[in-house]
């Protein structure tokens, strides 16, 4: 017995207020794979330097010669920028994850009464282990 709903309009963007905690866990979801998916690009080309690195390759750092695998990372590690990128990127992973494991619960049955509570646990836990992350990542960078 199918039942049909009227959604109105996808296009129609002053709905958001309209979303539940659920909508928003899958928004976030998608949101944050498809953030997941463009970083694994990304480091790929970086590790694609390792390459160059294991055949020998060298490039010239402060006037020594460095690997160049090794100087690749090094001078994005410098970079003010790429430390906030990473702080953004554990955030999304964390979410992903327990939002992942949230999903996982209610799939096997366990929490369903309480959806909503879990999904704003796992927003809380994710900003909480972002924020105590951030000395860590900017240790060591200058601004």
């Amino acid at each position: 017995m199918s039942q049909s709903y009227n959604r109105g309009l996808i296009e129609d963007f002053g709905r958001w207020k309209e979303f539940s905690a659920g909508m928003w866990a899958w928004i976030f979801h998608k949101f944050t794979g498809w953030v997941l998916i463009g970083y694994l690009f990304t480091h790929i080309a970086v590790l694609s330097t390792s390459i160059g690195g294991a055949q020998g390759e060298t490039t010239m750092v402060d006037g020594e010669a460095v690997n160049v695998y090794t100087a690749t990372l090094q001078g994005l590690e410098s970079l003010f920028l790429i430390r906030l990128l990473e702080i953004g990127l554990l955030a999304v992973a964390v979410f992903h994850i327990l939002n992942g494991l949230r999903l996982l619960m209610v799939d096997l049955g366990i929490g369903l009464d309480s959806q909503d509570k879990s999904f704003y646990a796992s927003l809380v836990l994710t900003g909480a282990i972002t924020v105590a992350s951030v000395p860590t990542f900017l240790t060591g960078v200058s601004i």
